[in-house]
């Protein structure tokens, strides 16, 4: 038996044959062309297909894994586009009178080692991203196949890294598990393997030889383990976590539409997040109690210019109708630092993550904030409707948007336009400024939403999307928790609601300490709903307090 220790990215236990992945990319050679015109045209041509397939990708990617899953997809057709990237394929052909394929593997090679040098990690962990695009084009200008992983049994798929295209395009029901050799915690794929509900190890150092194929294999998702050759008396072990892995899967299928109330009564709403229409399908399945976080920067996202009101007001009005009466929070638009849309014309940024970024856009293009504000309000009369704001770090900021939200509430009322007079406004806790001024900002609205993936961030002045200050980038650091406790505490001082939407509201070993600090709502992905619901229906709060204390 040999092990090989790595990162958990998704938990899990899982077990079968492995299969080692290996990447295709297609030979390129220079070649001196005389009619740089044709290439011009032929690249210009895999650009268009490049788009389809990658919308064909998200289409794919939306069926089986929602929006969060798919969302890369749409960004990558933004990227396909990239001016830069265009520009330099372009005067590479010309310039130097080569074919389409040369000009594109010269381009995604500088523009890869180009942001993997860049002092920003969100920028250097781009560089795959840059090279998925890359491939893409260069196989179809080559005609070559894309390379995905299609085991033809289930199995356990160990590569150096998988692209968000490989991952997606791999056949779910084969994938027991994923095993890379490289990758970040919060890389695409790694979000994907969570999605997906398969367990996932990163950082893994498992040699990918060809006579690593077939052998028996034992991915532990909790340990972030990988056993070869497993000894019997461990693979026993094993074998019996997972069965105990699937009556706890099986157990909490049993738990849809039972109250999330605890066994001494206290009652915590459990929610979805979402990024569109296509989620609610998986809010509604996992029997959640509304929508906590409805993200409305993806509608930006896939679209080609600035969703109009009307387009808008139409998919809030279905979320808010589908979900009957249960809460819809909708987040105004949150775009900047790792969310870059073309057609806003926003300016290049040192460092995107402390830039121009969520409110700051929607203070400072009030032609988008009315829009969306107008659309939202409108679609408060078909359901019940609460508004979000992100990124606040001052009562300032609140006293502003409230005064620009009743502007548009007074257009509305001159147009004979109806809508929720008493719909509520919440913000976003996820800087250390709203922390320290949360009792000032709870006397301002009605909810607060604690952001912990910024609020980690910014309080820890850790890239979460850096690999290499993984060890550093710790979301259960104890001035994290003083702040959840601080935040919830100046909430119901003010007697007003707060909730959780960050990925730590997901994690179940936190789940019991937001239940003590009197949280009233945890917004997760809709999967994670009801293994949540057990631990709240399983917890004693106030007997978990007294353990506390002891301890």
């Amino acid at each position: 038996m040999t092990v090989y220790d790595g990162r958990v990215v998704s938990e899990g236990i899982a077990i079968g044959k492995l299969y080692v992945h290996t990447k295709d990319r297609p030979r390129v050679e220079r070649v001196v062309v005389a009619d740089t015109a044709a290439e011009l045209a032929r690249y210009a041509e895999a650009r268009r297909k490049a788009v389809e397939e990658l919308k064909a990708l998200y289409d794919k990617a939306f069926r089986e894994l929602g929006e969060s899953g798919a969302k890369i997809f749409a960004a990558y057709q933004v990227m396909v586009d990239d001016e830069d990237y265009i520009a330099s394929v372009k005067s590479i052909i010309e310039t130097e009178s080569v074919n389409a394929e040369y000009a594109v593997s010269a381009t995604g090679e500088h523009f890869a080692k180009m942001v993997a040098g860049m002092e920003e990690e969100y920028f250097r962990g781009r560089e795959t991203d840059v090279r998925d695009i890359t491939g893409r084009l260069l196989n179809i200008l080559t005609g070559t196949g894309a390379g995905g992983v299609r085991p033809q049994e289930p199995v356990i798929v160990v590569a150096d890294d998988l692209s968000p295209s490989e991952a997606v395009q791999m056949d779910r029901d084969a994938i027991l598990s994923l095993v890379t050799v490289h990758g970040s915690v919060n890389s695409h794929t790694a979000i994907l393997a969570r999605t997906m509900g398969i367990p996932a190890v990163i950082g893994c150092p498992v040699p990918l030889a060809e006579d690593m194929n077939g052998k028996t294999a034992v991915v532990d998702g909790y340990e972030g383990k990988l056993y070869v050759e497993p000894d019997p008396e461990l693979l026993l072990a094993k074998e019996k976590l997972l069965r105990e892995e699937t009556e706890r899967k099986k157990l909490a299928e049993e738990l849809k539409g039972r109250e999330s109330i605890t066994r001494d009564g206290q009652r915590i709403r459990l929610c979805a997040n979402i990024g569109g229409l296509r989620d609610l399908e998986a809010t509604l399945r996992n029997g959640a109690d509304g929508v906590g976080l409805f993200r409305t920067e993806f509608l930006y996202l896939e679209a080609v210019h600035f969703p109009t009101e009307e387009e808008q007001f139409t998919i809030y009005r279905q979320v808010a109708q589908t979900l009957a009466g249960r809460e819809v929070v909708i987040r105004t638009l949150d775009i900047g630092a790792d969310k870059q849309i073309d057609y806003f014309g926003l300016p290049k940024e040192e460092n995107p993550a402390l830039g121009l970024r969520a409110i700051r856009i929607c203070l400072t293009r009030p032609d988008v904030f009315l829009a969306q504000l107008r659309a939202i309000l409108r679609a408060s009369m078909f359901g019940k409707v609460s508004m979000l704001f992100p990124m606040i770090t001052s009562v300032g900021e609140v006293k502003r948007i409230k005064k620009i939200v009743a502007e548009v509430m007074r257009e509305l009322d001159a147009e004979g336009i109806a809508y929720d007079r008493n719909i509520e406004l919440g913000v976003m806790i996820e800087t250390p400024a709203a922390v320290m001024l949360a009792d000032e900002l709870a006397g301002e609205v009605g909810f607060f939403s604690v952001g912990t993936n910024d609020l980690t961030q910014y309080t820890l002045a850790v890239d979460r999307q850096n690999e290499s200050l993984a060890e550093f980038y710790d979301p259960h650091h104890p001035a994290i928790m003083k702040m959840l406790r601080m935040v919830a505490d100046a909430a119901h001082r003010h007697g007003i609601k707060v909730g959780i939407c960050g990925e730590l509201g997901a994690d179940p070993s936190l789940t019991k300490d937001f239940l003590a600090m009197g949280y009233d709502e945890l917004s997760v992905s809709p999967g994670r709903i009801l293994p949540l619901r057990k631990i709240v229906l399983e917890t004693d709060v106030a007997e978990y307090k007294k353990q506390q204390e002891r301890v």
